[in-house]
């Protein structure tokens, strides 16, 4: 495959949009590949989400947040919906509606390429080309029963990894990810992935290619708000100074230093630009 010269997208979010009902009846976008492109375009890339789910419904969602990234929605019967109740090690999930996998072959043409899993939707086929590859596996180890909803976590299947690309530059996880995804991630860095382990306020880990490894701290935040989408902008964070050339201590601290400003403010709007990711990373250093 010829390499292009100029790719289409710095980064490009392959999962679902999903509608987050809060506890309180409030509906908000959600979900790893909105969260994560919205972190790219305030850092200054050009960000596609490509997602599956009601085309009116994910665009109406997402109004507020329109020309910041381009969106490109595959039809489906349902939006997958989540209610979502506490936050932190406490929060729980039930899937009210899902909107399938993402059946049909995805064609990009990105710098980056982060598959964003939230309920199982990894597509199975991949055409283009992407320079670097980033995974958030929680979508993948996900699992609920129909009478109730509720979201648990589950073992890697055959099923789910066929989802999974060979290649795989960076992987992004929580510890409460770690038990079901350890031989996806041992594997993953034996074949050259740089790991990283997030563990809310407890240092995050670096796992290494050589064997080797890092603890990053995570610094105190005054007065946080919430914590929604915080792990999803450390990955996209993590991913695109990876890709730029940054060595992994220095991705790990840029990234550590976005998901603090996404807490340190409410919802999606939090998100910081490249400005006060850096004002961030400044100020702890």
């Amino acid at each position: 495959m010829t390499r292009p010269a100029k790719t289409a997208f710095d980064y490009t979010a392959v999962g679902h949009v999903t509608i987050d009902v809060l506890a309180d009846g409030s509906r908000r976008p959600g979900g790893t590949a909105f969260y994560g492109a919205l972190q790219a375009a305030r850092l200054g890339r050009r960000a596609l989400i490509l997602t599956q789910g009601v085309p009116g419904e994910i665009e109406e969602l997402l109004e507020p947040f329109a020309g910041e990234f381009e969106l490109e929605v595959r039809p489906a019967s349902h939006t997958t919906t989540l209610l979502t109740v506490g936050s932190g090690l406490v929060r729980r999930q039930r899937l009210l509606a899902w909107a399938g996998p993402i059946e049909e072959p995805v064609d990009i043409d990105s710098s980056v390429l982060h598959l964003a899993p939230i309920a199982r939707e990894t597509p199975g086929r991949f055409a283009g080309h992407a320079e670097f590859v980033g995974l958030t596996p929680q979508g993948l180890v996900r699992e609920w029963t129909a009478e109730d909803g509720e979201i648990a976590l589950m073992g890697l299947s055959g099923e789910a990894l066929a989802g999974v690309p060979e290649r795989c530059e960076a992987i992004v996880l929580s510890d409460r990810e770690l038990p079901t995804c350890a031989g996806l991630l041992a594997t993953a860095v034996q074949n050259g992935a740089i790991a990283a382990v997030t563990a809310e306020a407890a240092p995050t880990r670096i796992l290494l290619p050589d064997d080797s490894g890092l603890a990053i701290g995570v610094p105190a935040i005054e007065n946080p708000s919430d914590d929604l989408g915080a792990g999803d902008v450390f990955a996209a964070a993590f991913f695109l100074a990876l890709a730029e050339g940054r060595a992994p201590a220095d991705a790990a601290a840029f990234a550590t230093a976005a998901a603090a400003v996404r807490i340190s403010g409410s919802g999606a709007a939090a998100i910081g630009t490249l400005a006060a990711v850096e004002e961030r990373l400044r100020a702890v250093a």
